[in-house]
């Protein structure tokens, strides 16, 4: 059995790497919670929904703490009750294996098992 994706390195793409398809994607997309969704083959997208603007903060910094570690940053939507997530490789123009894994250790964070 594999290990769950969210403790798989993330990794850059190798240079001149294609993104991955719908095919390549579908099986990463499987292993995420339910908030997650692909957007036109290009990125993924999350809103993860809170009591209030403090917990929404308070997530926004831990994910951004995450980025900061990984150096694999997501575009972050911060509103009351509520974060937004955009995640692709912007080296490859579209998704990689590590914008999954990093979607899988956000999830993780939301549901506090970090």
């Amino acid at each position: 059995m594999s290990p769950p994706l969210a403790d798989e390195p993330v990794e850059p793409a190798d240079e001149g790497a294609d993104p991955l398809t719908d095919g390549e994607y579908a099986e990463y997309l499987d292993d995420l919670g339910p908030a997650w969704e692909v957007v036109e083959d290009h990125h993924l997208e999350a809103t993860y929904e809170f009591d209030d603007f403090a917990e929404a903060l308070a997530f926004t910094n831990e994910i951004g703490e995450l980025a900061e570690a990984e150096w694999h940053h997501p575009d972050i939507h911060l509103s009351w009750g509520e974060v937004g997530v955009e995640m692709w490789s912007h080296d490859i123009g579209g998704l990689h294996e590590s914008d999954f894994v990093m979607a899988a250790r956000m999830d993780r964070i939301y549901d506090g098992d970090d």
